[in-house]
């Protein structure tokens, strides 16, 4: 089975109510793959030695803000970024990384602290957990229970044992059982959620506060969670922290336990370090004064007495719904501070679900905090990269130009609401799609219509009423359907729209409030759609016109030209009409049309074109849209390398097109982080791809428009970012592990992309050409208009996007 092997729903041990409000919910997470590697070579101290050959990993971010209106789940608006933090220190917020980039590798290990260096701002504070040894030393974990971070079951099989912990029993494996000694020689780090690679497991030593502090490092936070119960347990936690402030500098100081805090706060240097309290979840008791965090919430000015500030998990701000929509927002950080304290929330994760409000993307979450009303000071998160993009690059950009490439909707925003209708339409212009598309269908009585696929079964609710019509054609798809022209328009309209959740399987839905709104478009429909609202123009997808022609005597192309003719898009502004196929004769039927630009749709990966093949491309298309699994290999969910065909298509001066993108970070290569702007930074950046195929182009438009659209430094000049290198992080893994070498890719070859013509359909005698539908609902255009049209169409083409940025 490989390490993601399915999707399924995650499950936290018992006792997991006792971890802190920092740490992550993995019952959120599903839980990809079952197989977990134990890889120890040698002992773990000989293991924590200088790292080399770390990968660059693209870090990018967006223009837009979302301005989440809790009462309506729509995806987030854009909204004008304010222009100066409104933080209680007026800086732009922290990015503290919870043990470093633990979101890819394990918490504390030398790989998750170095590349949050790399990946993160400069002034970015790496977050310790503190636990404790029995002999005094101590750990940067931020489980108490050392089975859920450290292999030490396999070192200690019976080890296991059952303590009261703040009034709780909990049964574990604890550190205060071993010497700091023992441990480091003996157990070893692995991930404790799931979903993230278990290639690293066994490399790393467990992490303390002394090695993390030898890395130079720009700022420090220790947080002391368990305090009182180590010392019942005899262990001198002040005395550990005291001689840690002496020795170095920890420039945050937190704790949920109040007691604590006013033991400590006189003996240290307020100047150097800031004390922090932490809130723990609103019902989990302070163990010192026996209060509830909700109530000791309701005082915010006793914690002003002891404390700067107060770390708070992101739902005391933006509450979460149980239909996992966000509600209103509190008062909370505004009230904090007006009394002087800063708040610093927690709890946030690229691969852990938050919200619905933001549609999968990451950056979208922080952004929440940052742009609506007070700013958080801070974030702590397991995903460092992600939040330095929103703070450095999206939430004050000034970027007066768009990015490289086309954002090209597919389906519209089918990632927001069903596909093909008008609502996901509407979603994508405003989201700022370029190009909105239509992959045209045909109905039995010949209404042309947007629809993914001839197939009804998986974007509508047809098997609740037309059961009996499934059937089988292989020269659609090898599974069986129920298809569009074994229906009439009228019995088309009668069908619920569904939104399509690839990943469902692990309970990742899309917009489920949504998910049977909106209602479907026939092609003309479509047309004056984008007639008014399209920014740049429209992509027209045929599928299936070889059949429709020999089985149904049905001419889809036909129906194309008359919709387009009818439609006059040459009308000021011009659109930009782009025809794709996956047919080269479908494509030939269009070079009458010079201002229709020919798009190459390619399914099946390939890894390369040789020139006579693409020179045979050059005869029918401008462009190719490329399966981004094409251009980029990934094994075992790691990319290992990049093939050469989307180069050899762009040294033909073929425009490239890459799709289909997701926001989902299953759908994402462990490289990018669970960022779904980083794989779009890595296909603009690396390859160059002139647009982009996605089923959020709010995503991809934030990214185009951002500050760091382009290699370089931000207009503040203090944070980079490049692209993903494809098998740069694999090559981090030890060989025993490293993901199994796939077979090349076979080569695009001349006979893949050669047709037969189309078959002749022939009309009825008196009676209108098959196909012609809908499309003709307004009158067919004559020949001498059509090419009245055409010639027009031909003047405006040179103006059109297509020449630029194609």
């Amino acid at each position: 089975m490989s390490l993601r092997g399915a999707l399924s729903d995650g499950a936290t041990n018992e006792n997991d109510e006792l971890l802190d409000a920092g740490t992550l919910e993995v019952a959120e997470v599903a839980y990809i793959g079952s197989i977990r590697q134990y890889n120890r070579i040698g002992s773990i101290r000989d293991m924590n030695k200088i790292i080399k050959g770390l990968l660059f990993i693209s870090i990018l971010v967006h223009l837009t803000v979302a301005d989440l209106d809790p009462n309506h789940p729509e995806i987030p608006t854009p909204i004008v970024p304010a222009r100066k933090w409104t933080t209680l220190s007026g800086n732009q917020p922290l990015v503290i990384g919870r043990g470093g980039l633990s979101g890819l590798f394990p918490e504390g290990s030398p790989y998750a602290i170095e590349m949050g260096k790399v990946l993160s701002l400069p002034d970015w504070v790496v977050f310790c957990n503190l636990q404790m040894t029995k002999d005094n030393g101590g750990l940067c974990l931020t489980n108490i229970k050392l089975d859920n971070e450290t292999n030490i079951s396999q070192f200690d099989p019976h080890g296991q044992k059952t303590y009261n912990v703040n009034g709780k029993d909990l049964t574990a494996w604890l550190s205060v059982e071993y010497s700091l000694a023992i441990l480091q020689e003996n157990v070893s780090l692995i991930q404790s959620i799931y979903s993230r690679p278990a290639q690293y497991d066994g490399m790393f030593g467990i992490a303390t506060p002394e090695s993390i502090l030898e890395n130079n490092l720009s700022k420090f936070w220790l947080n002391v969670q368990y305090e009182a119960f180590y010392t019942k347990l005899g262990i001198q936690v002040v005395d550990y922290v005291l001689e840690t402030l002496r020795n170095s500098k920890v420039d945050f100081l937190s704790s949920p336990e109040i007691s604590f805090l006013k033991t400590i706060s006189g003996k240290v240097n307020k100047v150097t370090t800031k004390v922090i309290f932490q809130f723990l979840h609103a019902n989990d008791v302070e163990p010192t004064t026996g209060q509830t965090y909700g109530t000791i919430l309701n005082d915010l000015a006793a914690i002003k007495l002891f404390a700067s500030g107060i770390i708070v998990p992101k739902e005391y701000i933006w509450p979460i719904k149980p239909d996992r929509y966000l509600g209103l927002p509190t008062t909370l950080v505004a009230d904090a501070h007006k009394l002087g304290l800063e708040v610093y929330a927690s709890g946030f994760a690229n691969d852990i679900f938050s919200s619905y409000n933001y549609s999968y993307d990451p950056s979208l979450e922080y952004l929440q905090f940052i742009n609506n009303g007070d700013s958080v000071d801070g974030f702590i998160t397991d995903s460092p990269p992600t939040a330095s993009e929103a703070v450095a690059c999206l939430a004050n950009n000034n970027k007066p130009t768009k990015g490289p490439a086309l954002v090209i909707s597919r389906n519209g925003a089918s990632g927001v609401y069903p596909a093909c209708t008008d609502l996901a339409y509407q979603q994508a212009v405003d989201d700022g799609a370029d190009i909105i598309d239509c992959s045209v269908q045909i109905s039995k009585d010949g209404v042309a219509f947007c629809m993914d696929t001839a197939d009804l079964m998986e974007d509508t609710n047809a098997m609740t009423k037309f059961l009996s019509l499934t059937a089988n054609i292989p020269e659609i798809q090898p599974k069986n359907g129920i298809f569009s022209f074994d229906l009439t328009w009228s019995e088309i309209q009668s069908l619920k729209p569904q939104i399509v959740s690839p990943y469902a399987a692990g309970n990742f839905f899309r917009n489920p409030a949504y998910k049977n709104s909106g209602k479907f478009l026939t092609l003309p429909e479509f047309l004056e759609f984008a007639k008014a609202k399209a920014p740049t123009g429209i992509l027209i997808n045929i599928q299936n016109a070889a059949y429709l022609a020999s089985k149904k005597n049905i001419d889809i192309v036909r129906s194309v030209k008359t919709a387009l003719s009818n439609a006059s898009l040459d009308n000021n502004p011009p659109k930009q009409v782009l025809i794709q196929s996956a047919d080269t004769a479908v494509l030939a039927k269009f070079q009458d049309n010079p201002s229709y630009k020919k798009v190459y749709f390619i399914e099946q990966k390939k890894g390369s074109a040789p020139t006579q093949t693409v020179e045979e491309i050059k005869k029918y298309a401008q462009a190719v849209n490329l399966p981004k699994t094409s251009v980029i290999r990934v094994s075992d969910f790691f990319t290992t390398s990049m093939t050469n065909i989307a180069q050899q298509m762009k040294e033909a001066n073929l425009a490239v097109f890459i799709h289909f993108l997701k926001n989902e970070y299953g759908a994402l290569a462990f490289d990018y982080v669970a960022d779904p702007l980083m794989e779009i930074a890595t296909f603009t950046q690396l390859v160059k791809a002139d647009g982009i195929v996605t089923e959020f182009p709010a995503t991809a438009n934030r990214y185009m428009w951002s500050a760091c659209s382009h290699t370089g430094p931000t207009k503040e000049g203090v944070y980079e970012f490049s692209s993903v290198t494809p098998g740069d992080l694999a090559s981090s893994i030890n060989p025993d592990v490293k993901p199994v070498a796939e077979a090349p890719l076979p080569s695009l070859e001349v006979q893949d992309v050669v047709q037969p013509p189309l078959p002749e359909v022939m009309a009825p005698p008196g009676a209108a050409a098959p196909g012609a539908g809908a499309a003709d609902a307004d009158g067919a255009a004559s020949p001498a208009c059509t090419n009245v049209a055409n010639l027009s169409l031909s003047l405006v083409a040179a103006i059109l996007v297509f020449g630029g940025v194609l």
